[in-house]
């Protein structure tokens, strides 16, 4: 398997495995076979989403995060919202380059006042110092609001405590009692990234050596295919080519 590098892209060159060729008839019926569990997956995941709407829900402490300005109740952070969801990015204090994975997701989301409409709103809290957090969050060029829990036990109340993973939390405020409604962590984000969404339609895939594929078709060690840090801050961050 040959690459060639373009633009610092790289351009598969000489294919050693391709899907077989059929005539359109044989291929509509494959694509309707395949179909059918799309579809029965996708009401599964309807059927999840209506069982996540019926949780119960933990009521909270007053935390005490510290944002751009300075130290904010948690309940503040909604910002007059009663819904927020919050990723817990992955943190080491002094480190040039903080989670490959977490930098990668997080730099996804550059549109979300969406979710005005729905009466929420979605940062990142990290477990650093507010200092170093907003000056990495500037580096990569991430458009996302952030707030530190360094100096509250938030982020190990929440399944992510300092030196620990990464994870989503989910939160409602009523008044000035907030919850928490809802958690996942490793690859129950997925569902929150588009990046494996699109790559997932690929005749190839993800191209990692974990996945069920046909013999021949191109596999990488996992994770070699992610952006890194230093990816994200040369295409995203200040004079990035991007």
């Amino acid at each position: 398997m040959n690459f060639t590098a373009v633009s610092g892209l790289h351009i598969m060159t000489e294919k050693t495995a391709l899907p077989p060729v059929v005539d359109r008839q044989t291929w509509q019926a494959a694509l309707d076979d395949l179909r059918a569990r799309e579809k029965a997956a996708t009401r599964e995941l309807d059927a999840i989403a209506a069982q996540r709407r019926r949780l119960p829900m933990v009521e909270l402490p007053d935390y005490t995060l510290i944002g751009p300005d300075g130290p904010i109740r948690l309940v503040d952070v909604f910002d007059g919202r009663s819904q927020l969801i919050v990723y817990n990015h992955m943190w080491s204090d002094g480190a040039e380059w903080q989670c490959g994975g977490c930098t990668g997701l997080t730099s996804q989301y550059v549109r979300l006042d969406l979710l005005d409409n729905y009466d929420a709103r979605f940062v990142v809290v990290t477990n650093g110092p507010i200092e170093e957090a907003l000056a990495y969050r500037a580096k990569v060029g991430n458009q996302m609001d952030w707030y530190s829990a360094a100096e509250s036990s938030f982020g190990a109340d929440v399944d992510a405590p300092p030196g620990g993973g990464f994870g989503v939390n989910v939160f409602l405020r009523d008044g000035d009692k907030v919850f928490r409604t809802w958690h996942t962590n490793g690859r129950g984000t997925e569902q929150l990234s588009y990046t494996f969404a699109l790559v997932d339609i690929l005749p190839w895939g993800r191209q990692e050596e974990w996945q069920d594929s046909p013999d021949g078709w191109p596999q990488s060690p996992t994770y070699s295919k992610w952006l890194d840090s230093p990816d994200v801050a040369r295409l995203y961050g200040p004079g990035g080519d991007a």
